[in-house]
């Protein structure tokens, strides 16, 4: 298997990173998945991901934060260097995302797009106890089934309908169509009256357009 960087830098990476998401979020209020966001526009997420010494070991987690902020975020107001941190839910959400990219060398960018931090912070319970290993495996199983078309994708080509012309024939929303076949919006908590009217249009039950 081939590691995103030396593994010497792992817990150093590990360990700043969860005092990022730490700080930032208990600290700053900044959320995790705004922090994230802000880690890659940066530019440092990439070197990070990179295994550059400067950012995965060379810096404390709260410089970290402050690194991104000053490319970022000008007038960002920082609050005093984090000494001590506990083992919190974001703290953990940042070690066991270090190790994630670490295990996988993807790219920051690309876990976001299909595990954005407001979904890892969902698997705390039944994973902070379990092995890195675990989380992976859960992880990977995760971004596999987000990568699978969406039933209303499936159904619509089967029937070789654009999202253009099912918005036109459905009346909904070209965006929200959109939104659902990438997963951006859950088609679960679609509106009754969005699922009979692409349910009509498509030919199928509401049911069979379910996640």
């Amino acid at each position: 298997m081939t590691y995103a960087y030396d593994e010497m830098y792992l817990n150093d990476a590990m360990r700043n990173l969860g005092e990022a998401f730490d700080y930032s979020a208990t600290v700053l209020n900044i959320s995790m998945d705004d922090f994230l966001d802000m880690f890659i526009i940066s530019g440092i997420a990439e070197q990070f991901a990179g295994g550059v010494p400067r950012f995965v070991s060379g810096l404390s987690g709260t410089e970290l934060v402050w690194e991104v902020l000053s490319r970022t975020k000008k007038d960002a107001e920082l609050s005093a260097p984090q000494i001590e941190y506990d083992y919190s839910t974001e703290y953990w959400c940042g070690w066991i995302l270090a190790f994630y990219q670490w295990n996988t060398a993807k790219s920051f960018k690309e876990i976001k797009k299909y595990l954005p931090m407001s979904e890892i912070y969902k698997l705390y319970p039944t994973l902070h106890e379990a092995s890195e290993e675990k989380f992976v495996d859960v992880a990977n199983s995760i971004l596999e089934h987000k990568k699978l078309p969406t039933k209303l994708q499936t159904v619509r080509r089967a029937i070789g309908l654009s999202q253009k012309e099912l918005s036109e024939r459905s009346g909904v929303t070209l965006r929200m169509i959109q939104q659902y076949e990438q997963r951006a919006k859950d088609i679960n908590k679609a509106t009754v009256g969005n699922l009979f009217a692409l349910a009509g249009v498509l030919g199928c039950k509401a049911e069979d357009l379910l996640e």
